[in-house]
């Protein structure tokens, strides 16, 4: 697999593919962007979920190092 930087993998998300920092050492499986939608009749923006192995997903924003890192990975989830 190719590392590349966020800039470089965020068009990938934007397309609703799924991408993971090799740097992470956790439990972290990916990060996927949920794109716009409807709740309740208003819009709901775009919003980014992380997918743990330990648990469900969560609500999920970039830390400058995320942005910054050039070991993002496109991943098969």
């Amino acid at each position: 697999m190719i590392d590349m930087t966020f800039e470089a993998i965020l068009p990938s998300l934007k397309a609703g593919k799924k991408a993971v920092r090799t740097g992470w050492e956790g439990t972290e499986l990916y990060v996927q962007l949920v794109p716009e939608g409807k709740f309740e009749g208003d819009t709901l923006n775009p919003y980014f979920l992380i997918k743990t192995a330990d648990e469900a997903f969560s609500l999920w924003s970039p830390t400058d190092c995320d942005i910054l890192a050039e070991d993002w990975q496109l991943v098969n989830a």
